[in-house]
């Protein structure tokens, strides 16, 4: 047996992975057990739980890798301060104590959170290889086009490779400070987002808007060429020298100053959403081309944060040249800890892939439908609630637990849903879900306001059973959407809580192969209602993590407005909880 742990950690999203003998075992985020979103730190809870789900312990480990080289970052680090000195200088003084105590000390802080078992070697990789890695090793395809995007990783911020068996190559890459990451988060940043966890509320504000100053973004900021590569003009930025995104140049050029967190949205700020997003897909477009001309192969696999922007993977799938698309589903940072631990395995240590989990339906990766968290069981569940005295209904038959949750679904109720593995990435897949009807044209905004407790542009996600998907959807035949990477039109007029402001949706498709008991639910909710559709959105609430455990889940539902919760195969409903806590006299 070969044990290999990845990991990620000290810029944000830090995770942890485990692979045996190349089948991934377990992956999470620190975020999940510490509660701190985008948690940075070492991920030792992470770690904890991928070594218990495989029953060893560090000393057990074979190989630990780490997502990036330390070395190689700092040497940009202090490249670009001498480069803008003496300006920048509160930023260095800032990020130097951080990179002396802990980023330049990484073996060190691995060993010793690994209880200082782990005796044996530590591997690292570049940070864009990491990436792509974790984007071809678990995809389903034998032979592809690799393209990585992110923000920036030591130097690279956009490479060009491909992949063939157990071997990535990498060809090409942008540096910083050039990158469409970047790009992007400083306009995250100008409408009043948080930079590294706010972009998906840039693309969602988009549609709202009209791009009119896609023509100013690249006449000022941005020369964009032919290939997809690009330069920034650094004068209107300022991520190189300060602690901000953008600067005063940047705001004489829109003519007003980022927008105020929590201020209203005004139509100006829309219209600069819909601009970037625009510039942003083109480029995704033209590098696509460009590198399709180089490889001259029909698949495809992406990573890095920008594969997130699940707009953009549309028009590539529509628009571009290849035939067949794979995204990392943890494309962000979090991502990097699978991708240096498939990376030993198969690169390093040059272990050829399953010839089983090279197939060419696009569901049929490696990467276990990226259920891969923590789980917990019924008894431990109810355990939990009669400790609590919180009055509840258990089923011990699936069937029976799935027709009381769709007559609730059906009946207009919100209900959170807790069961099986945690999902590994951003998105919620169905088991750590909040769920209603799509056909109920007030619950987006009810979602939204009294259960989210977020912005009320903000749209909801459909989860469709994939026999289904082209009734409903603009999907070509055979493609699928797994890990609701992929945003779409809306075929129907049906679904107004799932359709957003452009009559789009980013699509979940579910075909039971990965998560059957989520699948039985669809299909019981279409057999009681004629629709195989649910809306699914991650069960949490603003600026806090995707629920971890029962109690979090049970913590998140009794301060919100949700109807019912089912934890595994525990339901808790909120009139019966009322009434236990305010029985009626006599």
């Amino acid at each position: 047996m070969t044990a290999i742990l990845g990991i990620s950690a000290f810029y944000h999203d830090s995770a942890a992975a485990l692979v045996v003998d190349g089948k991934i075992i377990a992956a999470a985020q620190e975020e999940r057990f510490s509660r701190i979103k985008h948690d940075a730190s070492f991920p030792t809870h992470a770690i904890r739980y991928c070594l218990s789900e495989a029953g060893i312990d560090e000393s057990d480990l074979d190989f630990v890798g780490f997502y990036e080289k330390p070395l190689l970052k700092f040497d940009r680090l202090l490249e670009t301060y001498l480069s803008f000195a003496p300006e920048g200088f509160h930023s260095f003084r800032r990020a130097i104590p951080n990179w002396v105590s802990e980023k330049l000390r990484l073996r060190w802080k691995i060993k010793r959170g690994l209880n200082r078992k782990y005796r044996r070697r530590i591997v690292f990789c570049t940070h864009h290889q990491s990436h792509a890695a974790s984007a071809f090793f678990p995809s389903p395809f034998d032979d592809a086009a690799v393209l990585t995007m992110d923000g920036v990783g030591e130097w690279a911020s956009t490479t060009l490779g491909y992949g063939t068996g157990n071997k990535i190559t990498l060809t090409d890459e942008l540096r910083f400070p050039h990158s469409l990451g970047l790009l992007y988060s400083a306009f995250t940043y100008y409408c009043g987002f948080r930079v590294n966890s706010g972009e998906y509320k840039l693309m969602g504000l988009a549609p709202y808007g009209k791009p009119r100053f896609k023509d100013l973004i690249e006449d000022k900021l941005i020369r964009i060429n032919d290939d997809g590569s690009f330069e920034l003009n650094l004068e209107y930025f300022g991520y190189c020298q300060s602690l901000r995104m953008t600067n005063k140049h940047f705001n004489r050029l829109f003519g007003r100053p980022p927008r105020t967190p929590e201020a209203p949205l005004e139509e100006f700020y829309q219209d600069v959403a819909a601009s970037i997003q625009v510039v942003t897909e083109d480029i995704v477009l033209k590098t696509a081309r460009t590198l399709y001309q180089k490889t001259g192969k029909d698949n495809l696999c992406l990573a890095g944060g920008v594969a997130l922007n699940c707009v953009a993977n549309g028009r590539l799938l529509r628009e571009g040249p290849f035939k067949n698309l794979w995204i990392q589903p943890a494309s962000g940072d979090a991502g990097g800890a699978l991708g240096v631990a498939l990376l030993i395995w198969h690169q390093l240590l040059r272990q050829p892939r399953s010839r089983s989990s090279v197939k060419a339906a696009i569901a049929d990766d490696s990467q276990r439908g990226s259920l891969l968290g923590p789980r917990y069981d019924g008894d431990q569940v109810a355990s939990m609630l009669d400790q609590r005295s919180i009055p509840h209904q258990r089923f011990d038959d699936q069937e029976r637990l799935n027709d009381y949750l769709v007559n609730l679904l059906a009946d207009g109720m919100v209900v959170g849903r807790f069961s099986g593995r945690a999902e590994y990435g951003p998105r919620a897949l169905g088991n750590r879900s909040i769920m209603g009807d799509p056909r109920i044209t007030d619950m987006q905004s009810t979602m939204n306001l009294k259960i989210k407790f977020r912005e009320s542009f903000r749209p909801f996600a459909p989860v469709v059973l994939a026999d289904h998907a082209r009734d409903y959807f603009d999907l070509e035949a055979g493609v699928e959407s797994p890990y609701m990477l992929l945003v779409c039109d809306v075929k129907t007029t049906t679904l107004p809580a799932i359709t957003h402001v452009d009559s789009s949706a980013r699509v979940q498709t579910v075909d039971g192969k990965e998560n059957p008991a989520l699948a039985r639910l669809l299909e019981a909710f279409y057999e009681k209602t004629g629709c195989p559709v649910l809306i699914n959105t991650s069960f949490n609430v603003r600026g806090e993590p995707i629920v971890g455990t029962p109690d979090d889940a049970l913590r998140c539902f009794l301060r919100t407005e949700m109807d019912a919760v089912v934890i595994e195969n525990c339901v808790v409903e909120k009139k019966s909880l009322m009434l236990h806590r305010n029985p009626s006299p006599g």
